[in-house]
């Protein structure tokens, strides 16, 4: 349609009869005069709509979903992110504090037997199933180490120095089965080597074949001169096993180390020796032994009746043995012939006078008829 007076008359003209239909409609309300007008379309144009609408939602809900699963899953990346940095800075919290009480330890180890040590960090192990037992250390010759330098941690002994670095330096551990270190027990100061067997508890060769220890009883380094590589005092570890006196010059114990080779992070590496040997002050305290616990049982005295029950029980038993002793009684008096003498039984006739046994000898006629006598009285 061109743009003409006529066309813009018919426009303005349709749009005033439009708002007046409207005007009408709302305040007509309910009986609004174009309502059957309404209702007409509605049959009409309905049906048209909701075949619109149902071709047309697929692909809204579509959209709708594509746009949606984007921000979800935006969402969920950052859930995650979040999820992971939160994870990262409780682990981080874990570590450092333990790290904490690994140098608290460490700085109490070294304080107690004067030891000036320079601290590292483990951030290198070597091989279990290698040729030797290293760990390498972050700490090298610009750190002022040198090789043969005693490598130690807050429990004891870790190894000794051997290879430096500018920056790192290689420590071999005291479980490798090269290393080898004099110790001293305590209290007895029985002297010793021990050396190491991988995963297995240190062999310590005690050079009197007659010490006397057990398990239980702990040693310390000995120390080397010019306190290199090792310096004296420090805790070696604890006899779980002694082997039996064979009449050696030596005898073998077995010793638990006080440090835990696989899981090693600070240490500290000791470069200046103490002034004096520490001797046993830097070994840990031993637990104290548990109270004993003693239990009194206090008797309760019986009740009446019951002691009167106990009393008539003891007279029966009395009775009873009255009855055995009478009747053991007659059974030692049966052989009353027992008390005489012997020879009484026998011959009763020794007892008699000798005359009257020798006037019998004479007349045996006397003895034979006693009547006869009688007879011949005047």
């Amino acid at each position: 349609m061109r743009d003409t007076r006529e066309s813009r008359l018919l426009l303005v003209l349709l749009v005033a009869i439009a708002f007046a239909l409207i005007t009408v409609d709302i305040r007509g309300g309910q009986e609004s005069p174009v309502d059957g007008a309404r209702q007409a379309a509605a049959a009409v144009f309905g049906p048209v709509e909701n075949g619109v609408a149902s071709a047309v939602d697929p692909i809204g809900n579509a959209i709708g979903a594509v746009r949606d699963s984007g921000e979800r899953n935006t969402r969920i990346a950052a859930l995650e992110k979040e999820n992971a940095e939160l994870k990262v800075e409780l682990g981080s919290d874990d570590r450092n504090r333990n790290r904490l009480r690994e140098l608290d330890s460490l700085l109490k180890t070294a304080g107690a037997g004067q030891y000036g040590i320079k601290g590292a960090q483990v951030i290198a192990i070597g091989s279990a199933q290698g040729f030797s037992w290293t760990v390498t250390i972050d700490v090298g010759a610009r750190d002022g180490i040198q090789r043969d330098m005693t490598v130690l941690n807050g429990a004891g002994l870790v190894g000794r120095v051997t290879t430096v670095g500018p920056t790192t330096s290689t420590v071999l551990l005291a479980n490798d089965p090269d290393f080898t270190v004099g110790t001293r027990m305590e209290k007895t100061d029985e002297l010793g080597f021990a050396t190491g067997q991988g995963d297995r508890p240190l062999l310590v060769q005690l050079l009197n074949g007659k010490a006397k220890v057990k398990p239980g009883d702990r040693l310390v380094t000995f120390g080397s001169a010019d306190d290199r590589p090792f310096v004296p005092g420090v805790p070696v570890g604890e006899i779980i096993r002694v082997d039996p006196m064979g009449g050696g010059l030596t005898r073998n114990v077995y010793v638990r180390p006080y440090v835990g080779f696989s899981k090693l992070d600070i240490v500290g590496v000791v470069v200046q020796a103490p002034r004096s040997d520490p001797r046993d002050t830097v070994l840990p305290q031993k637990p104290k032994p548990a109270p004993t616990v003693t239990v009194t049982v206090t008797a309760k005295p019986p009740a009446e009746g019951e002691q009167a029950q106990g009393e008539k029980a003891e007279q029966p038993l009395r009775n009873e043995d009255q009855t055995q002793d009478q009747a053991q009684q007659p059974a030692q008096d049966q052989n009353p012939a027992q008390k005489q003498n012997p020879a009484q039984k026998q011959n009763p006739a020794q007892n008699q006078d000798p005359a009257q046994n020798q006037d019998q000898a004479q007349d045996p006629a006397q003895a034979q008829n006693p009547d006869d006598q009688g007879d011949a009285t005047p």
